[in-house]
């Protein structure tokens, strides 16, 4: 049976820190270094250093990432039949990765590996409030080719939705969407890490294009502190050729609007207290592509207050991947 849902694009090892007070209790217990479980290496500091500044951490792990096969692994958690196209490194790292993959039952017909460049890396760091940034290292993900995806058209063809971002050459990603596309096939485009320069073609290609502040402020120009922001952002973007827009808000949750009705909607987030936002925008990206893909009756609102649902869920645990859910796990109302 061929894969439903799709994803072309990267996968990181993350090496992740945490930054917490004297005061601050974990209300998780901290989880060991298991490689195969794992591909993020995380620290945990009372605030995030700044410029110049050598802060003192508190915890580290390393964890499995990238923003591909995170979405992947969600789409997969929640019961989708996934496959991810992408490349790693000749490596333990490499090697691990494809163990990970297996183990959340994706296929990994088209993971590469390479001897070429190491697994990419990502180096993140979690303060006290559940906040984070990140340096990524792309290695083997850059060496993802056409060749590659001319092996894998078959997939890309008979899959109900594909979904791209921009941890791999931003060619290869536009090109996967422009294949899928030609067969039908639904295109889930997340702009990430944003380029203020993105190829126009990426706003035609994409039936949905899925960003947050930040990148949509880098993509458009316009800072996004509220809903109008967020508003003017999606105006502007199906102005360039998007047919629906989503701007992720954290807490706040969601705004869509599409050329359809072009009306923007606002979609709540519930609330919960976050312990490490790393990968949300990743799990809910995976959970749209899984309704998507199973559940296309539903209304776009509906599906993105699940997918909501679902993030909200992995920020209440730590890590990456190691905090998306299972389908098993969730409200069944969810299904």
């Amino acid at each position: 049976m061929a894969a439903e849902v799709v994803v072309v694009g990267s996968c990181m090892t993350d090496l992740v820190r945490w930054i917490l007070l004297n005061s601050f209790r974990l209300p998780f217990p901290m989880l060991p270094f298991y490689p195969a479980d794992f591909g993020n290496c995380l620290s945990l500091t009372t605030r995030l250093p700044k410029a110049g500044e050598t802060i003192l951490g508190q915890k580290f792990f390393v964890g499995f990432g990238g923003k591909g096969a995170n979405q992947c692994v969600q789409s997969a958690r929640l019961g989708a039949k996934t496959s991810l196209i992408c490349k790693v490194g000749s490596d333990s790292f490499g090697n691990d990765y494809v163990a990970n993959l297996k183990k959340n039952d994706i296929s990994t017909a088209f993971v590469g590996q390479t001897a070429d460049a190491a697994t990419g890396t990502a180096s993140i760091i979690v303060n006290s409030e559940g906040q984070n940034v990140i340096v990524i290292v792309p290695g083997a993900n850059l060496l993802l080719n056409f060749e590659d995806l001319k092996r894998a058209s078959d997939v890309i063809c008979k899959a109900k939705v594909v979904v791209c971002q921009l941890e791999i050459t931003p060619a290869v990603s536009l090109e996967a969407l422009k294949m899928a596309r030609a067969s039908g096939v639904k295109t889930l485009f997340n702009p990430a890490p944003a380029l203020a320069d993105l190829d126009p073609q990426f706003y035609t290609y994409s039936d949905i294009f899925c960003c947050n502040e930040t990148e949509a402020e880098i993509l458009t120009g316009i800072p996004v502190g509220n809903l109008e922001d967020a508003e003017k952002v999606g105006r502007m973007l199906l102005g360039r050729g998007c047919k629906l827009v989503i701007v992720t808000l954290g807490a706040e949750g969601c705004m869509m609007i599409s050329e359809d009705e072009g009306i923007p909607k606002h979609v709540p987030a519930g609330k919960v207290r976050a312990v490490d936002t790393t990968g949300a925008g990743d799990s809910f990206v995976g959970a749209l592509a899984f309704y998507l893909a199973y559940y296309p009756k539903l209304s776009m609102e509906e599906m993105i207050r699940k997918s909501n649902c679902v993030a909200s869920v992995s920020v209440q645990a730590p890590g990456t991947q190691s905090s998306y859910p299972y389908r098993k796990d969730l409200p069944q109302d969810l299904f």
